[in-house]
């Protein structure tokens, strides 16, 4: 069981290998937040304190972030962990550090996935989607066979996220930099980065992260 960080700023395909680890490990991927929105409806003690937290628009603490994890991580004997989207800041990492050893639990490895900006402006400003089946396409590197045609269903709904323009991008990529960036370091520092070329192919993005885990996926 491997318990790993996925860092790397928008767009550098983290939710992909994700998927990936989850399919071919057994791991369990744990997004703030999809684990903030299950809370919310839960019921449980935690999740009334998240819905009061919200329905007054304040951000949710670190303390209760980590107070979900902890619940997660309990009792839980898969194949490990992806934290996602957390931490972000040295404070989360230091907090999830302390959590992990009371838990007798180890973090196994801090993947970060490299990008050139100009790059991965480019991939994600001509990247745009099917709404009918949710087939993704890019203006240079995968248009669609027919204008604006799905190869897929036929649909002609096709769309583009409102933040994918490169003004939005950067401001999105300045955000991580300011505020994620200073964890490359910190993990660096402990012995437990790995970094990876986030723009290759798919598949060779994920053999780097499997050979960074140590066993075969």
């Amino acid at each position: 069981m491997a318990n790993i960080i996925l860092l790397g700023p928008p767009g550098a395909g983290k939710g992909t290998q994700a998927k990936r680890l989850v399919e071919g490990r057994g791991m369990v991927q744990l997004s703030t937040g999809d684990m903030l929105r299950e809370a919310k409806t839960s019921g449980s003690e935690m999740g009334r304190k998240v819905a009061a937290v919200m329905a007054r628009g304040e951000l949710v603490t670190d303390e209760i972030v980590i107070g979900l994890i902890q619940e997660k991580l309990t009792g839980h004997a898969g194949g490990g962990f992806i934290f996602d989207g957390f931490p972000r800041t040295l404070a989360q990492a230091d907090a999830l550090g302390a959590l992990l050893a009371e838990m007798g639990q180890s973090l196994d490895a801090v993947i970060e996935m490299k990008v050139d900006d100009a790059a991965l402006v480019a991939r994600i400003t001509g990247r745009y989607t099917c709404g009918g089946c949710g087939a993704v396409y890019h203006d240079q590197a995968r248009p669609t066979k027919v204008t604006d045609v799905c190869d897929e269903c036929d649909s002609t709904n096709m769309v583009r996220r409102a933040d994918d323009t490169e003004d939005a991008l950067r401001t999105r990529l300045l955000e991580y930099y300011k505020k994620t960036s200073p964890l490359i370091g910190y993990y660096h520092a402990k012995g437990a980065l790995t970094s990876v070329d986030g723009l290759a192919e798919v598949a060779v993005v994920a053999a780097a992260i499997s050979k960074a885990l140590g066993a075969a996926p």
